[in-house]
């Protein structure tokens, strides 16, 4: 079978073509592609690839643009970086998908399910299918939070935090001023409220803005130490088990 992979992160498509070379073997990569122009441009003067490995945001559109542009009607595998509820929407549509950072046997199961559709095993997604998952994945993210001082209420844009802090049970938003404020939510549900985009969620004491970040410290063992404005420590620190994906959202 032939594919193409289109995702603007140049590291997560380098990592998912090796990752196709040591679970499908026989699957040829005849592209790597980085934009909605350049997939368009590469769809109309190539013959259809058996499938695509799909990105859902770049950085001039969405993946469902190339989708309807472009009239391609082969399996399409749809690799994410949204949040659990977003992902909810594939399943609920029957869409193939993959959650990022891509586990190897997930993707051996996708590339199989392809297989089958290809023998007309079981049918692709048609447009609508499509149109519902979109209409769930572009939801609004939460803008502001209401804060409470005394009598007083408050509001405070999602824009001017830099970082959302777990200290001995209660959860503070770090302004990029280094003032705190109260939020009764925990940085569980404060993650699948937040712009992935945007917010990334390094351990589990800290979410951090991308926009807050000043500079990243590589340690040895390849541990990651930040510095992020308005936050007063040093101990800032990406977990082991985050960094891999914490590089990838970094490269967007």
């Amino acid at each position: 079978m032939r594919t193409i992979i289109i995702d603007d992160e140049r590291l997560s498509a380098q990592r998912l073509e090796k990752l196709i070379g040591q679970v499908a073997p026989l699957v040829k990569v005849e592209a790597v592609l980085a934009s909605v122009k350049s997939s368009l441009d590469w769809l109309n003067s190539n013959p259809p690839p058996d499938f695509l490995m799909l990105d859902i945001q770049l950085g001039d559109g969405l993946g469902f643009d190339i989708l309807e542009q472009s009239g391609v009607k082969c399996p399409v595998i749809f690799t994410t970086a949204f949040n659990e509820y977003a992902v909810k929407a594939f399943r609920l549509n029957s869409i193939d998908y993959l959650l990022k950072p891509i586990v190897p046997e997930e993707l051996a199961e996708a590339i199989r399910r392809v297989e089958e559709k290809s023998t007309g095993s079981l049918p692709s997604p048609n447009t609508a299918e499509l149109a519902m998952a979109l209409q769930m994945i572009t939801r609004r993210y939460k803008e502001r939070f209401m804060i409470r001082s005394g009598e007083k209420i408050h509001l405070l844009p999602v824009s001017q935090i830099a970082a959302f802090v777990s200290l001995e049970g209660d959860t503070f938003a770090s302004s990029a001023e280094g003032r705190l404020y109260d939020l009764d939510l925990t940085l569980d549900q404060l993650t699948r409220l937040l712009d992935p985009a945007k917010f990334f969620r390094i351990s589990r004491k800290y979410i951090i803005a991308v926009d807050a970040i000043e500079s990243v410290v590589v340690f040895s063992g390849s541990r990651l130490k930040l510095r992020v404005k308005g936050v007063k420590t040093d101990e800032v620190f990406v977990s082991r088990e985050r960094v891999g994906e914490f590089r990838v959202w970094m490269d967007r």
